[in-house]
């Protein structure tokens, strides 16, 4: 992946810290919180993830999945623009394991909203148990 590309798509400046993060956020199974990107890259302190996540999400390079154990996690957004996200798709939280799996094949369904509601964002989160702690 070409991951200076991908910052200059979402018209984010190049920096070693922001490359890290999106190294590893590109390279994980699943969504991250804050805690397990700080222990994935040991070379940044937490605060400095906050503010490039942070970044990131006004630029529409991560998702932010609200719900499970440890609160938010995020992901790479796979989206080619920094004005919105073009691949929204629910989420799955095993309340076992705890582990948050991405449903990428699934489409967010179609919700209308009352009149003069303005939508910038959403998040599905189904809970239950995945396939692996369901033996």
């Amino acid at each position: 992946m070409d991951y200076e590309a991908l910052l200059q798509q979402h018209h984010i400046k190049l920096t070693a810290n922001r490359l890290l993060v999106a190294k590893a956020l590109a390279g994980a199974d699943g969504p991250l919180s804050l805690s397990e990107l700080e222990r994935k890259i040991m070379t940044i302190d937490k605060s400095g993830i906050f503010r490039t996540l942070t970044l990131f999400r006004e630029q529409h390079l991560v998702h932010v999945i609200e719900g499970g154990s440890e609160g938010v996690k995020y992901e790479l957004c796979h989206s080619h623009n920094s004005e919105h996200d073009e691949d929204l798709h629910p989420h799955f939280y095993c309340q076992h394991c705890q582990k948050t799996y991405c449903l990428d094949n699934m489409e967010l369904p179609d919700i209308e909203l009352p009149e003069g509601f303005q939508p910038q964002s959403m998040n599905l989160i189904i809970q239950g148990i995945c396939p692996e702690c369901n033996l």
